[in-house]
């Protein structure tokens, strides 16, 4: 075979295996696993109405996007948890209210139609096939990334609320791959004796969780560090 098209197959080869691993699949840092310790923040006992998540009224939704050069071949990702669940303690002091919660790893869905087409343009259309969300949720849920062998949870936990105008601020501990990261949500909600509705959207890198982002040929093809989030979720007194 001549050399020409012997290097070209080759580089063909290279950018099928990268694309088919998935653009939005990430690599866990080297970083030891923290110690069975005290948590990184402290907060006092929980106080105030228990309220329980409703998993099926609830919805995590993770949006990951492509980035590189050859971002064209790559695909935006809708990554999503139906299956939140944990406690939210409301005290007449808001500020004094405090929450834990957490879902399945293994449970992750990526893609789903519906939810593709309720996230606008940048998802409604060039959706992966079947064979490419399910290469992305293996490798996702692999353990080079989340590990969901042996970590199958990820956790989050309020260490501090305040009040911001007509919405709450929460520190929350996030636990992912048993190593502590923190980061700061805004959340709006409507309350009533029976039922909380907390919902809201913010940013989150994949470096600030512990994970790096994908890249491949020399960063060609790539994921942003940047994600989106957005969260529902219903509790009700049980």
């Amino acid at each position: 075979m001549p050399m020409r098209a012997a290097c070209k197959i080759r580089t063909l080869t290279v950018i099928a295996i990268a694309v088919s691993v998935a653009a939005c699949v990430t690599h866990a840092h080297k970083s030891e696993p923290i110690s069975q310790g005290p948590p990184v923040q402290t907060q006092p006992a929980s106080v105030g109405q228990a309220y329980q998540v409703i998993a099926a009224d609830s919805l995590l939704v993770i949006r990951v996007f492509r980035a590189g050069t050859l971002a064209r071949v790559g695909h935006n990702h809708i990554v999503a948890s139906h299956d939140l669940a944990g406690t939210v303690y409301v005290d007449k002091d808001l500020a004094r209210s405090s929450f834990e919660l957490e879902f399945p790893v293994g449970l992750l869905t990526v893609d789903e139609a519906e939810l593709r087409a309720a996230q606008g343009a940048d998802f409604a259309t060039d959706a992966p096939d079947a064979a490419a969300r399910e290469g992305t949720r293996r490798n996702m849920l692999g353990p080079a990334v989340l590990d969901a062998a042996d970590f199958p949870q990820i956790s989050l936990r309020s260490v501090g609320v305040e009040m911001q105008g007509d919405h709450l601020v929460a520190r929350l501990e996030i636990r992912v791959r048993d190593q502590v990261h923190l980061a700061t949500v805004p959340i709006s909600f409507t309350l009533t004796a029976n039922e909380l509705l907390a919902q809201g959207e913010f940013p989150l890198k994949q470096t600030d969780i512990g994970l790096q982002p994908f890249t491949a040929l020399l960063g060609a093809l790539a994921v942003q560090d940047e994600m989106q989030l957005q969260f529902r979720l219903v509790a009700r007194v049980q």
